[in-house]
């Protein structure tokens, strides 16, 4: 019994994914395809080749038998030795396996916060999990903690299906982790308006939510509020949250703008409500001055990191310090509001019209223009991406490559990316027979159509795209000018990419094919300085119209021609890409005048 018992001591704990693995095994699963679903480098150094595999998995197996022979009932016991003999080892099916893994629970690892995900996941999971840096059970649950319900959505392969699997197997075995995994960290689907999931807002306990989730106290709802205006109203709000709402809704056309506006008056009526404890329509001038102070260092429970609307983490702001522009734009965002709530007589009078802007340092370098690659690093870049475009199955370098030129040659912003379409775009007579310049109209800030020029490289480059996507580019007439060739079967992703009855990237999607491709420049590009890593590295779509901007500047393009191309609406603005020549001409004449000394 003695040595019986140093045996069992000295066997190994095995895990969930072991457990997994010796049922597939007993099932007759293919030693192999066991390697590949529950088997990783995790897994004490071993490659899982089918011989380590059958062999690991018989050794577990008789460990299993000797602990439920030990420890299980008679009957089971009896069986088991019966079939030793019969056999030279006992054999199990998918139910006496059962019944020994729970005799044999001297054998069942508990999972710890050091242990390596690889361990408790299969590796198609553990190897996604890990490309996010997180490394062991203990970065799982401090990861989950951080990111909330929708942890998920930056870990690739990770749906919300195995994500509730995931969190329930972290819940349930938080006291042998050491972690504690929040409350919120459950997925769930994001609010709509047509959510009955809303929260009252201005009652005993401070609730800060949007406003699709808010709903107001009869006293707060601003129903009776002191600066209702006293004539017919020309819209039907009852409430202070409808007649936001009715104000929102004149640019449902315009998403960009409507989030930003949604922001600020959200904020403002949470204030009101919560801090102030009173109506919106009840609120004077020294209300909005006090609110104007606010802004300036918001309260610690206004703030909190950023977080999905459904959240419960949800603040309305997600940093402690505005900069004085950003505070300036949302007093100009309320008075407007408020303003065009006088119009349309729901409120008697706007206080805001008393309360001056706050005051800002007008800045000469506003547009961050030194974000531009130089011309050296765009020419380089451009070089190694066509190399990666070349193969057949390069179609996604293909996308970044349209992208990329049609802001660096074009100077178009992101959001003008997802809606440029190819009846706007047709050739010109200029530039060379074999290789035109094309022109696009794109429609751009404030509504505004205006024509740019294609380059011929870009006209290639949407000519491969197109063909990728089964369409010849030159007998086209409709269609996005750029497409993802694969859109996800879920209703998040079909929605964030719909345009119409066309399917287009979302400028969320725009930043993200940016950032794919930057890291892999800076990994791959050969000859990079650290400087142009770490410019590389903070590269960003708008970079490249500034990219635009600057080089054309550089080859004395006519300063009004390049504020017509950007769209710009002030020459001036167009100006700042001249200073950023001449201050690049000093750094170099200065690096060479010290270099001459030498």
């Amino acid at each position: 019994m003695a040595n019986h018992q140093q045996t069992v001591s000295r066997q190994r704990a095995y895990t969930r994914n072991d457990f997994a693995a010796l049922r597939s095994f007993v099932q007759r699963v293919p030693a192999a395809t066991i390697a590949r679903l529950y088997f990783g480098e995790d897994d004490e150094g071993n490659e899982p080749t089918p011989g380590w595999v059958e062999s690991y998995l018989r050794r577990m197996q008789a460990d299993l038998v000797d602990l439920a022979i030990e420890h299980g009932s008679s009957v089971l016991a009896d069986h088991l030795k019966s079939s030793a003999r019969a056999h030279g080892s006992a054999r199990l099916t998918a139910v006496t396996l059962r019944m020994v893994e729970q005799a044999a629970a001297l054998a069942v690892a508990r999972p710890s916060a050091e242990h390596g995900v690889g361990m408790w996941f299969r590796p198609l999971v553990s190897e996604h999990l890990k490309r996010q840096g997180i490394l062991t059970l203990g970065d799982l649950v401090d990861f989950c903690n951080r990111r909330g319900g929708s942890w998920w959505r930056a870990v690739r392969r990770i749906g919300p299906g195995r994500a509730r699997h995931i969190v329930a197997w972290l819940r349930q075995n938080e006291s042998n982790i050491g972690r504690t995994v929040a409350a919120d960290v459950d997925e769930r689907p994001p609010f709509t308006a047509a959510d009955s999931a809303i929260v009252e807002v201005g009652g005993p306990h401070r609730v800060l939510v949007p406003m699709e989730r808010m709903a107001l106290r009869e006293e707060l709802s601003g129903a009776r509020g002191q600066n209702r205006a006293q004539a017919f109203s020309q819209i039907r709000a009852h409430n202070d949250l409808e007649a936001i709402r009715a104000w929102l809704y004149l640019y449902e056309d315009q998403p960009k703008t409507l989030r930003a506006y949604t922001r600020e008056v959200e904020r403002f009526l949470l204030w009101a409500v919560s801090v102030r404890g009173q109506a919106l329509s009840d609120l004077m001038v020294e209300d909005c001055q006090a609110y104007k102070d606010f802004l300036k260092a918001p309260s610690p429970a206004f703030v909190g990191p950023r977080a999905g609307r459904a959240s419960g983490r949800w603040r309305p702001f997600a940093s402690a310090e505005m900069l004085p522009e950003s505070q300036k734009y949302a007093v100009r965002t309320l008075r407007a509001a408020l303003e065009w709530l006088v119009d349309v007589r729901y409120l008697a009078s706007n206080p805001w019209k008393a309360v001056k802007d706050p005051v800002v340092v007008e800045r000469e370098h506003d547009m961050k223009i030194e974000r531009a690659l130089s011309a050296s690093l765009w020419e380089r870049a451009r070089h190694y991406i066509d190399a990666r475009c070349e193969p057949a199955a390069a179609s996604y370098w293909r996308t970044v490559r349209v992208a990329l030129l049609l802001s660096g040659d074009s100077g178009l912003r992101r959001e003008e990316l997802t809606v440029s379409r190819r009846e706007a775009l047709s050739p010109t007579t200029w530039g060379e027979d074999e290789a035109p310049v094309w022109q696009l109209e794109v429609l751009g800030k404030r509504k505004k159509i205006r024509t740019v020029p294609v380059s011929p490289a870009a006209v290639d480059a949407l000519r491969a795209h197109w063909r990728d996507r089964g369409v010849d580019f030159d007998v086209a007439t409709e269609g996005p000018l750029i497409k993802p060739g694969f859109i996800p079967p879920t209703p998040q992703a079909q929605d964030r990419h719909a345009t119409g009855d066309d399917l287009s990237y979302s400028p969320d999607g725009i930043n993200r094919m940016v950032r794919w491709a930057m890291k892999r420049l800076v990994a791959g590009m050969p000859d990079l300085t650290t400087e142009d890593m770490k410019q590389l590295v903070s590269t960003t779509p708008h970079a490249f119209r500034h990219t635009f901007g600057t080089q054309a500047a550089a080859s004395d393009v006519p300063l009004d021609v390049v504020q017509r191309i950007l769209g710009h609406r002030s020459l001036q603005t167009t100006t700042i890409y001249v200073q950023a020549e001449k201050q690049r001409m000093m750094r170099e004449a200065a690096a060479y005048f010290g270099k001459s000394k030498d």
